[in-house]
């Protein structure tokens, strides 16, 4: 039977994924937005769900314009920080998330399910410090719940289409191969997310997931690119060297110009993922295991990238995840 979510997090393309998988299971969804965001345009990107508006960083703003006095089945979120900068890390990843922990307990919530990352296995950064904080008080609230740490997603992994569609090479770390990841498409995703709500063996686990297929490297990727466009593969290679003196560099001028120091922590999630492979971490080897991170859904990367340059599909906004 259908329950009453209040999902946050709605108006990135997996919150709205999240919003429709939701939807078509026969739920009633409220979604938590910002003020600022276009009303009507996000109302026609989330048919059948109620849009409510208020500031998720406030204890107040949640009750009243959130949970408005109402009764709730369960917590959804999407929601993250949209840099990954200590600041906005904290402010989203861990403090807005416990105040909608708090107030969902006076709605009655009895269940949460979270969206997480996979980087946060190996943890060295603001976000995920801040997003781990977060997952041990809920796992320490009582509540059912899920934390769902997906890999690589197909919008964080399509900034480098319109170079190769321009005829300019693929950008590699290295030779290409430092890493891999099994992306998960958006709407595969939020299947997933909302089978959590029904499936008592997601309940009080945290779970990785992947999509479909084989671990794939950056060069497969700019590989597989060229083959759809009919062209000879191009690669520049970039040493990682490269972003450890752009980090030091920041950081020093960092500490005199607070600017300067977010930019710093951004080259260093940069760096991160440029050397840090999206699958499930051997806790006693150290080493990432594909085979070990399971997989879901039906869409892969490969599908997405023929959608785009062969039946023209638009690109989505990366907006501040942007690096090529």
């Amino acid at each position: 039977m259908g329950r009453r979510i209040l999902l946050l997090g709605a108006t990135g393309t997996i919150g709205r994924a999240t919003a429709r998988a939701l939807v078509a299971r026969g739920h009633e969804v409220v979604c938590f937005l910002r003020p600022q965001v276009d009303a009507p345009s996000t109302a026609r990107s989330l048919p059948g769900a109620t849009l409510r508006f208020g500031d998720v960083t406030c204890a107040q703003s949640l009750a009243r314009q959130a949970w408005c006095g109402e009764r709730f089945d369960a917590l959804v979120s999407c929601l993250a920080s949209r840099t990954g900068t200590p600041r906005d890390a904290w402010a989203l990843d861990h403090d807005a998330h416990v105040l909608a922990l708090q107030t969902a307990r006076d709605a009655g919530v009895t269940q949460v399910v979270l969206l997480s990352a996979l980087c946060v296995q190996k943890p060295v950064l603001a976000f995920q410090q801040a997003k781990l904080a977060f997952e041990r008080q809920l796992m320490d609230s009582g509540l059912t719940w899920s934390i769902v740490r997906p890999t690589a997603f197909f919008k964080s992994l399509c900034g480098q289409i319109e170079r190769v569609r321009q005829g300019k090479p693929f950008l590699v770390f290295g030779d290409g191969t430092l890493t891999a990841c099994k992306p998960i498409s958006d709407e595969d995703l939020a299947d997933y997310l909302a089978s959590c709500l029904e499936d008592p063996s997601r309940h009080n686990r945290i779970l990785a997931i992947g999509g479909p297929g084989p671990a794939i490297t950056p060069r497969q990727q700019g590989e597989h690119l060229f083959k759809l466009l009919g062209r000879p593969a191009k690669f520049k290679q970039v040493p990682v060297g490269l972003l450890d003196v752009v980090i030091a560099v920041l950081g020093a001028f960092g500490r005199l110009v607070p600017a300067l120091a977010d930019k710093a922590e951004l080259a260093r999630i940069g760096r991160y993922y440029a050397t840090e492979s999206m699958l499930v971490l051997d806790p006693v080897s150290g080493r990432y295991d594909a085979q070990a991170t399971p997989e879901t859904g039906h869409q892969t990367l490969f599908d997405f990238y023929e959608r785009v340059l062969v039946q023209g599909e638009r690109l989505p906004d990366r907006g501040d995840h942007a690096v090529f």
